[in-house]
């Protein structure tokens, strides 16, 4: 604070120069200027110093419409501006939401909600292949890779003669899987139901997966892509174990690839397995009654089977009780 210099050693004639001094740390008003202050200079040097007043200080209230603020005032200004500032920046003392928090987040172009995190839409989970009903995990191995067509044959029990069938086909490995191509129709099996180790005259069918390659019967054949050997040695005379006529049993054949040569007629009696191990499993014509080992199903069905079994689909016959399976 500059101070226009009197004559006086001790400064008793000292004034201070026209200016206008507020002492913001003690409250007090702003001094007028003019010779009609008798302040000494040395009270006036010793309460700048200190910041304090000393004894020598007048005690001159501030005119009102000049007073300023007291420190609570000043704190409370000051705790405001930090207030403010803190708002400017962040929304709320102590959270960091930043800009990203005053964005929309968008979605396949549909705008979220405020501070919602932006994520690419994942693609749908794409739906498992659709796989035969009734089938376990050991059996579908059994079904070859390239297999598009699948005659289940399902028997009601380990025991029972009597089953279902079911013409399954599918469009690829990739494809979506499974599906019935005919309705389940009735079936015959061997007379003691089924067997995982089949043996010449034990009167059971073999569980298993095996390939369709090869047809044949005593008529000519129906409108087929199978190989087709007509021959009168398809013959077949007797009664079956009910008494029933098997003549015509053997008028339409399937032979299925269980010990035996796939591709060659359904009469060659190569065993590769061994004779012990039985031979001869065909899907045939029904005759009313249990079988000796193989599948049968009406006329009418199996004409309607040789003409959708396709050799390029590498078709297979699944066959055995439900419990074996389902394994």
């Amino acid at each position: 604070m500059p101070f226009r210099a009197a004559a006086g050693a001790d400064g008793d004639d000292a004034r201070p120069a026209a200016c206008e001094y507020t002492n913001h740390l003690n409250g007090y008003g702003r001094m007028a200027s003019g010779p009609d202050w008798p302040v000494p200079r040395a009270a006036m040097t010793g309460w700048a110093d200190t910041g304090a007043p000393t004894a020598e200080e007048p005690s001159v209230p501030a005119p009102p419409s000049h007073a300023p603020l007291r420190l609570p005032h000043v704190a409370c200004a000051l705790a405001l501006l930090v207030l403010l500032a803190g708002c400017g920046a962040g929304g709320i003392a102590g959270t960091d939401l930043g800009a990203a928090a005053t964005q929309h987040a968008h979605v396949n172009g549909v705008p979220g909600p405020p501070g919602a995190s932006v994520s690419p839409s994942a693609p749908p989970p794409s739906p498992a292949p659709q796989e035969i009903p009734g089938l376990g995990p050991k059996t579908r191995a059994a079904i070859p890779a390239g297999a598009r067509q699948a005659f289940v044959v399902t028997g009601e029990s380990p025991d029972s003669n009597e089953s279902t069938a079911v013409l399954y086909t599918r469009d690829g490995p990739a494809g979506p899987g499974w599906r019935a191509a005919l309705p389940p129709w009735p079936a015959h099996n061997a007379l003691d139901g089924w067997t995982d180790e089949h043996r010449e005259g034990d009167l059971r069918s073999p569980v298993g997966v095996f390939t369709l390659t090869a047809a044949g019967g005593r008529l000519a054949p129906p409108d087929t892509a199978f190989p087709y050997d007509m021959s009168p040695d398809f013959a077949v005379t007797g009664e079956g174990f009910h008494g029933e006529p098997l003549e015509g049993s053997f008028d339409y054949v399937v032979a299925i690839d269980y010990n035996r040569v796939p591709g060659t007629s359904p009469l060659d009696h190569t065993r590769p397995l061994g004779e012990e191990r039985g031979g001869g499993i065909w899907i045939h014509v029904d005759h009313g009654g249990p079988t000796q080992g193989c599948v049968s199903v009406t006329e009418d069905r199996m004409r309607q089977l040789l003409g959708v079994l396709d050799p390029a689909l590498e078709p297979v016959i699944v066959m055995g009780d439900a419990q074996s399976l389902g394994r």
